[in-house]
């Protein structure tokens, strides 16, 4: 090659890399407020505000209202001689409570030993007071809850007013006045395709927001949650957000954020759930007031009317809540419900889904009279049913419940009513009363005075306790925050000074 058209060559390579460089080191320069580029271009002004379009001022609204939860319970585990580790259930199945030990022979199970389990999540400030949104399992069963506050980094201990398993939705409370509560928006108001914002603390990382869409509304039969009417979004929503916030763009609350679809990476989707608000309110409300949630019950089992089942009734389309059962003695066959009728309407609304209709008794008040648009033998009919209380409603006791003299000492011990199913579950005969204990907080007083899930309260200080109702009086109105049960367990009856 001649050696003049070689450098003439590597001359122009590397007049092309100096060119680069060039450029290069104008665009950078450029990022601190001046060019060196020969490229005229066309810079924004630096003093000109946000873009035209944001939903900056939404999470700014939003933002100083979504604190950190911190929660912390204690577990108890079984350990075995020799190994100390947990009998794995797979395990069990095969061995029972004995495991085979190095040398062959059998290890028993050593005393249940308990250790601390930890928990990350989010929270909405409701109220400037202190009361704080959640959900159920954000919670549940902790005997410690810490708020962090996103702005001032504030630490408060929170206790749990009351919560509500079957919509995951728990009320929590600290001491603080003038905090920033957040607006309450309408969620039924949104659309499919609104923007929203999701905020919450992903994985501990701090305080994030997301951004999406509304996917769907009245999400149902997930089987997340004994009663679902979720938002869908596709804002990205992951293990710690839960209890946060799904904003609509004036940074409103429509949602508390629950849940994900995922798969084996456990993180976001583009799938994720959130508790309506206006469902949230009444379960919240319901909570402030009585420390729990009363459901009502019209007593029938429903399906969804499919387009084959409809034109087989006789129906114009696939509409209403089918009637596949009626139970004995319940407000449906007091009031003359029958297998196969289809319920379309409720007191003027129209039941699309069987889940319009279970959402929409649960929310009544007991002892309540609904008017029902009912179809039967291919004509409408009008039928009136007086609501009852569900029976066998679960009913978290309620921490916040303190007698003058102080805090209860039945505090962390969840009990629901006594139905038929049950007192068979337990073999008890069907005149017992009184309430089934479903959940003891293994550090509280009660479980130190030998109080087992499963027990039968009977008497609360030598009042009788029929339903949870009468038994979360008679926790309030416990003297000096000590409570004498009449307990039975087994058919045999005992007292437990708690």
């Amino acid at each position: 090659m001649n050696i003049s058209r070689f450098l003439h060559r590597l001359n122009r390579k590397g007049l092309i890399a100096l060119g680069v460089l060039t450029l290069t080191g104008g665009l950078l320069a450029a990022g601190f407020g001046y060019s060196t580029s020969r490229i005229n271009l066309k810079l924004a002004n630096p003093d000109e505000g946000p873009a035209r379009y944001t939903m900056a001022p939404a999470a700014r609204a939003a933002m100083p209202s979504v604190v950190k939860i911190s929660s912390s319970k204690v577990v108890k585990t079984t350990g075995y001689n020799g190994g100390g580790q947990d009998l794995d259930p797979l395990f069990r199945q095969f061995f029972g409570n004995g495991f085979p030990g190095g040398g062959g022979g059998w290890q028993q199970p050593q005393q249940p030993q308990s250790h601390r389990e930890g928990g990350l999540g989010s929270g909405v400030i409701i109220s400037p007071d202190g009361y704080i949104l959640t959900n159920n399992h954000v919670v549940d069963g902790a005997t410690d809850v810490e708020v962090t506050l996103p702005t001032t980094r504030q630490q408060y201990k929170a206790r749990v007013i009351g919560t509500d398993k079957r919509t995951d939705v728990a009320l929590i409370k600290i001491e603080a006045s003038n905090l920033p509560a957040i607006t309450i928006g309408n969620s039924s108001k949104i659309q499919i395709g609104d923007e929203v914002l999701a905020i919450g603390n992903p994985y501990g990382v701090g305080q994030t927001v997301t951004m999406g869409i509304v996917s769907a509304v009245g999400r149902s039969d997930l089987g997340i949650e004994d009663y679902e009417d979720f938002i869908q979004t596709d804002a990205s929503i992951n293990p710690g957000n839960s209890g946060g916030a799904l904003v609509n763009d004036r940074g409103e609350l429509i949602g508390i954020n629950t849940a994900i679809l995922a798969q084996e990476s456990g993180g976001n989707q583009g799938i994720g759930f959130a508790v309506p608000i206006n469902l949230a309110r009444q379960v919240m409300d319901q909570i402030e007031e009585h420390g729990h949630v009363t459901r009502s019950y019209l007593g029938v089992s429903v399906q969804e009317v499919t387009p084959a089942i409809a034109k087989d009734l006789g129906l114009n389309g696939p509409e209403g809540a089918l009637v596949s059962d009626v139970s004995p003695d319940s407000p449906a066959a007091r009031a003359g419900l029958r297998t196969g009728d289809v319920i379309v309407g409720i007191n003027g609304t129209p039941i699309a889904q069987r889940n319009d209709l279970r959402m929409k008794v649960s929310l009544m008040t007991p002892d309540q009279t609904v008017h029902l648009k009912v179809f039967r033998d291919g004509q409408m009919r009008d039928v009136d049913v007086q609501l009852a209380e569900m029976p066998g409603e679960q009913v978290a006791s309620r921490e916040g419940a303190r007698s003058e003299q102080g805090e209860s000492a039945l505090q962390g011990v969840s009990v629901e009513d006594l139905d038929a199913q049950t007192l068979r579950q337990l073999n008890l005969p069907a005149s017992t009363k009184g309430v089934v204990v479903t959940q003891v907080d293994p550090a509280s007083p009660a479980a130190e005075a030998g109080l087992q899930e499963g027990d039968v309260i009977q008497q609360v200080n030598r009042q009788p306790v029929t339903n949870a109702n009468e038994f979360a009086r008679a926790v309030r109105h416990s003297n000096g925050g000590q409570s004498l049960l009449l307990v039975n367990r087994n058919g045999d009856k005992m007292f437990l000074s708690v």
